[in-house]
């Protein structure tokens, strides 16, 4: 006799998800904008119902990353999708899910550190950026449209950021110019942890 605690959704209860999905309200739908579907890389329909395990991103120790834990230190594994913080004085440790650049031309490792903390950051394209996508805007403010999201925390190199995103559809995915994308939510908490100066590593 079959355990019904392990039996697959049916048929029905799989279309009923997926409508429901595909009611709900689209965010930035419009091809020219820099939150459209476009801007993400089409491993998957984005309407498509995606169950993503936090819990199964491995927890990492410290130290064979860094020498040290001096006003914390964040670990960017783009293969994983993941973020880790770990606080200076070792209390605790965060890992959260993130977006990551688009390809490995637009991606970049090494070690970098925080310089500059911005809640509500405005958001300009780099020339590199206009030059694939000319349609785009020169300049977005704070809020809703702002591909930054609520807070970036800006680092070392010249135009990459950790930042937040309102399309939570490109958490988990390659979708990023370079930068780190985080949920609005994780990246407030984020930046009320890390500091000017903290340690970066992107892998």
């Amino acid at each position: 006799m079959s355990d019904k605690r392990f039996q697959v959704p049916s048929r029905r209860a799989f279309l009923a998800g997926s409508a429901a999905m595909l009611a709900m309200p689209a965010i930035a739908q419009d091809a020219s904008s820099v939150n459209s579907a476009a801007t993400t890389q089409g491993e998957r329909d984005l309407t498509e119902v995606v169950r993503r395990n936090i819990s199964s991103f491995r927890t990492l120790d410290w130290q064979p990353y860094f020498s040290n834990l001096r006003k914390g230190a964040i670990l960017v594994d783009i293969d994983s999708r993941a973020l880790h913080y770990w606080a200076e004085d070792e209390s605790f440790y965060k890992l959260y899910p993130s977006s990551v650049p688009l390809t490995e031309e637009l991606t970049r490792r090494g070690r970098t550190s925080v310089t500059r903390k911005v809640e509500g950051p405005s958001w300009r394209p780099t020339p590199s950026m206009l030059k694939r996508n000319p349609e785009w805007p020169e300049y977005i403010g704070p809020g809703p449209d702002n591909p930054l999201g609520t807070h970036a925390l800006y680092l070392s190199w010249t135009y990459y950021r950790i930042h937040g995103t309102h399309d939570t559809r490109k958490i988990g995915r390659q979708s990023s110019n370079g930068c780190i994308g985080l949920y609005n939510e994780h990246i407030a908490e984020l930046f009320a942890l890390a500091k000017v100066g903290t340690q970066v590593l992107l892998i």
